[in-house]
């Protein structure tokens, strides 16, 4: 058993509830919600889709919205201009190109406007259980940490994980490193002394005398 093995583990057994933090009831609300996510939180997300989903809960209900109007409708989040923007597009481009189906590979997924690989890959591992590993900045800074990856990019981290991993722990060890994020191995105060993972931990090792 490798280190990434021995992590996720570790995190499964702490963390038996860990899951997608966004709320959603089809593939293409994923793809907004998640549009919706980067620089933002799941709690600010969902209480924007929460109603807009209901009003417009498919692509055909969201082709009927101006560009202004989705701008309007999420407001209250982080970059709104840029999002709505490409959301306004992506909603184009998905009943144009790809007869209103969220395509089902990275390619296609990533083709469309606002959609970079971590979006992409969080449609495929959540939506159709299709092997994807995606890096959002809680994973980047846990995998860096705590020495499961050195890649300096989002992608490059995906893809050394994708090699440590079996496909099938993908998903869940998403999940188990956001959490673990939020929990314990916060941005500015690592909560180090409390960490199940601070036996194997890179970060923990070489601060150990400073926390």
């Amino acid at each position: 058993m490798n280190k990434a093995e021995k992590v996720y583990e570790l995190l499964k057994a702490n963390y038996p509830e860990a899951k997608c933090g966004l709320d959603y009831g089809t593939p293409f609300q994923l793809l907004v919600s998640t549009m919706l996510s980067a620089q933002a939180t799941d709690k600010s997300v969902n209480a924007v889709t929460k109603d807009m989903y209901k009003d417009y809960p498919d692509l055909d209900s969201f082709l009927k919205l101006s560009q202004e109007e989705i701008e309007k409708k999420i407001k209250k989040i982080g970059l709104y201009k840029n999002k709505s923007k490409n959301i306004y597009r992506m909603c184009r481009e998905l009943k144009e190109k790809h007869e209103g189906v969220v395509p089902q590979n990275m390619e296609d997924l990533i083709s469309l406007s606002g959609v970079g690989r971590k979006t992409a890959s969080v449609v495929l591992v959540e939506a159709f259980n299709i092997p994807a590993f995606p890096v959002d900045t809680h994973v980047f800074r846990l995998t860096k940490r705590i020495g499961l990856a050195n890649g300096s990019t989002a992608d490059k981290v995906s893809d050394e994980m994708m090699s440590k991993l079996p496909k099938y722990k993908y998903h869940l060890m998403h999940h188990l490193l956001i959490t673990h994020g939020r929990e314990i191995c916060t941005a500015q105060k690592p909560n180090c002394n409390d960490c199940i993972l601070k036996d194997i931990c890179k970060y923990y090792k070489e601060n150990n005398a400073k926390v």
